[in-house]
């Protein structure tokens, strides 16, 4: 017989594939895939017409692939993304006690570190993916809609190919982590609710609060430390020369709030009375 090892339990090839079986997953990256060829689709029968003076982000999205899939990333930051790292961080440990099931794991016995652990790599997880996989999928869409060629910026000039291919890495890495404090109150939520539309929902709201925040311009400087003051910040990379002030900013921001709020979580977790 085998002796029990604690190390052993809730593989996370285990719980990978229990997540990626559940229909939330599959809708949320449904969307996420589907979106860029709709974009493309609206642009093609509103026709290419460009607007004379200074352009935006919108007015060059047509111009390459790669000014599609900024444009998509614009558009997605502010709350389609924040749903998708809200839905799996939020969903993961809830929809366990809303099954009933989640004392059932632990009197496998998986221990209560471990399994909040387990469950927090594979939602992050997903949540990379679905981060990445917009913009790659609005390259895909992008180069078949409009073409291969480089970034217009919405300031004037263009970007050639290989300099802008590595400023959408940075743009992308900046994304993702700029999305760690939504993970984290969602994953917060998910532990101290049997409800994940609770802990979905709460994530989600905390973003629209402290945008209508961000709008009261009387709070002066206190702004800059709301969690999604910097979550544009990414588009100081459309520069001529790449401003980092912004994004250093942004990202302290969120790895400071998110570090907080997942340490919050995994005391509140070890002292929950279990029932479902």
């Amino acid at each position: 017989m085998t002796a029990y090892d604690a190390r052993r339990t809730l593989p996370l090839r285990v719980e990978a594939v229990r997540q990626f079986r559940r229909r939330r997953t599959l809708f949320a990256f449904g969307v996420l895939l589907v979106l860029p060829w709709v974009l493309v689709a609206a642009f093609k029968i509103d026709g290419e017409e460009r607007p004379d003076g200074a352009p935006g982000l919108v007015d060059v999205a047509t111009s390459s692939a790669l000014n599609f899939a900024l444009f998509a990333l614009f558009i997605s930051t502010g709350f389609l993304l924040v749903v998708a790292v809200a839905l799996f961080c939020g969903d993961t440990v809830a929809s366990e006690a809303g099954w009933s099931s989640l004392r059932y794991l632990l009197a496998a016995p998986v221990p209560r570190a471990r399994l909040l652990r387990q469950k927090l790599a594979v939602a992050l997880s997903y949540a990379v993916v679905a981060v990445v996989s917009l913009p790659l999928m609005s390259l895909i869409a992008g180069t078949t809609g409009f073409g291969w060629g480089a970034v217009e910026l919405p300031t004037g000039g263009t970007v050639p190919v290989s300099t802008a291919l590595g400023r959408m890495a940075i743009i992308i890495g900046y994304a993702l982590v700029s999305q760690l404090v939504v993970a984290a109150l969602a994953f917060l939520l998910s532990v101290t609710t049997d409800s994940p539309l609770g802990a979905v929902g709460g994530a989600v709201g905390l973003v629209i609060v402290s945008n209508i925040l961000d709008a009261v311009t009387a709070l002066g400087t206190w702004r800059e430390f709301l969690p999604t003051h910097w979550m544009y910040s990414w588009m100081d990379a459309l520069q001529p020369a790449i401003q980092w002030t912004g994004m250093a900013k942004g990202a302290a921001i969120s790895i400071a709030y998110a570090v907080v709020l997942f340490a919050v979580a995994f005391r509140a977790f070890r002292g929950r009375d279990i029932v479902s």
